[in-house]
């Protein structure tokens, strides 16, 4: 009960503080929104219904039994699971652990496979690292590059420390399963999904840009690393275009943020796995993306 009241009293101090400042309030939300629809859904949209398409046509069942060969002696995952690493790779947070999810509930792999695969799947896009990051903040491609490699490597590294001692699969799984789902009854779920997920991004895209404002008060690195521990996208005008910056980038888009954390809650809301790798992937691949950015950015920034 004492926990409770406590937590209803934030609430409520939480309350009058935007009541104090509505006007700054509704700035935010107009910047977060403008956001969303200029940056996050055209991001976004496409690869969250391509994913799901995809794994409901039977994706999964194609790849396993070619890339059961890296996935399972590497991260201790099924083939299929490939799906939700290269759909994470390329369509960026939180595609991966969506995709995760779906492979999940398609029975393609086991429940403490996907839990592996939330911890290094769920990852940002190489546009968000190469153009937002490298040409907007950097203003050099070849810096996007490299913070592209850096994040890609740290993410498979930290599959390979979250495989665990698992040597021996769960249960067998039946390959090249036929697919019953017509292709417009896939492409109309597949479309709805991705609206719902859309909305749930955008909405914590939206809450956490506004309580990451007052952390813009504070000066220089602390104030850009506090940002960027909430919201990624918030932090893009505070990154400084020096060596310091490049490994603070590097570290923040590993982590991903609070709210990306809060989005992967929401797609994962009804699968019935546990998030706890979720978080600690996070922080490992942000604390190997961190050692890794140091050892070359003598080079990639001299």
């Amino acid at each position: 009960m004492k926990r409770k009241t406590v937590l209803c009293l934030l609430a409520a101090l939480g309350l009058a503080a935007l009541l104090a400042n509505a006007e700054g309030v509704r700035q935010s939300v107009s910047e977060a929104l403008t956001l969303c629809g200029e940056t996050v859904i055209p991001s976004q949209f496409l690869f969250l219904t391509a994913s799901s398409l995809l794994v409901s046509l039977g994706v999964g069942e194609v790849l396993a039994p070619r890339l059961e060969f890296l996935m399972w002696p590497l991260f201790r995952v099924d083939g299929a699971g490939a799906t939700a690493l290269i759909l994470g790779l390329v369509g960026g947070y939180p595609i991966g652990a969506r995709t995760a999810a779906e492979l999940y509930r398609e029975n393609l792999v086991s429940e403490a496979e996907a839990e592996r695969l939330l911890a290094f799947c769920n990852t940002a896009n190489p546009a968000f690292l190469i153009s937002v990051l490298g040409a907007g903040v950097f203003h050099s491609v070849r810096v996007g590059v490299w913070l592209w490699l850096i994040h890609v490597l740290s993410a498979l590294l930290t599959g390979i420390l979250f495989r665990g001692g698992a040597t021996v699969r769960a249960k067998p799984r039946q390959r090249f399963v036929s697919r019953a789902v017509p292709l417009t009854t896939a492409f109309v779920g597949a479309v709805r999904g991705a609206l719902s997920s859309m909305l749930n991004i955008c909405a914590f895209v939206t809450v956490f840009y506004v309580l990451a404002q007052p952390l813009r008060n504070l000066t220089g690195f602390v104030g850009a690393a506090a940002v960027g521990f909430l919201e990624l996208f918030s932090v893009i005008p505070l990154v400084p275009n020096s060596s310091a910056g490049f490994v603070l980038a590097s570290v923040l888009a590993g982590w991903g943020g609070v709210s990306v954390l809060f989005q992967t809650l929401a797609v994962l809301a009804d699968s019935g796995l546990s998030t706890r790798n979720c978080l600690l992937g996070k922080a490992v691949q942000s604390g190997l993306s961190g050692g890794l950015a140091l050892l070359v950015v003598g080079y990639v920034m001299g």
